[in-house]
């Protein structure tokens, strides 16, 4: 076991103290993500939305905050906040039992999934009503109300533009 002198055992702690604190940052960003996407508006209430349905607009989320805070935010916070994420959707795969074999698959499929998304909402300012609608078609079958989530995520994305990426893991988010 190697001594650490007082100067190396203070950055030591520091550090972790600053992992930890980073970590529960993440976990709260990441569940107000998860409430956002409970949003009953944001599903077809004439049928049972499924877990795809709720991954679908969770990874709407999380494409527009990464949109959002790609050229503002340290990059290491994002990509530890995009891996956290990416485990916290595992972590809910496991739960409904599927195999390691499944979980691996429906990862890289929702991996994909989420950077097509990331793709396609990376210039959203820049498209017109229809062609934001034409992105929701891709993702999102039978549901007539694409204006319902056109609204929403514009929304949504100027209330990331007007906050810091931090200041999302405080409890309430409204906008």
């Amino acid at each position: 076991m190697d001594t650490l002198f007082p100067e190396q055992l203070t950055v030591k702690i520091n550090s972790i103290i600053k992992i930890k604190l980073m970590n529960d940052i993440y976990l709260n960003i990441y569940n107000n993500l998860i409430k956002m996407t409970r949003n009953k508006k944001l599903y077809n209430l004439n049928k049972q939305d499924t877990f795809y349905d709720r991954m679908i607009i969770l990874f709407f989320h999380l494409s527009f905050l990464f949109k959002t805070y790609k050229n503002i935010e340290n990059n290491q916070n994002l990509q530890n906040f995009f891996d956290y994420s990416v485990r916290q959707i595992e972590l809910s795969i496991r739960e409904i039992g599927y195999g390691d074999a499944t979980i691996n698959k429906k990862m890289k499929d929702y991996v994909n999934l989420l950077f097509s998304i990331i793709d396609k909402v990376d210039t959203w300012e820049l498209k017109d009503s229809n062609e934001k609608k034409q992105i929701f078609k891709i993702y999102i079958e039978d549901y007539k109300k694409y204006d319902n989530y056109v609204d929403y995520f514009d929304k949504y994305s100027n209330f990331l533009r007007k906050n810091t990426f931090i200041s999302l893991s405080k409890d309430i988010l409204n906008f």
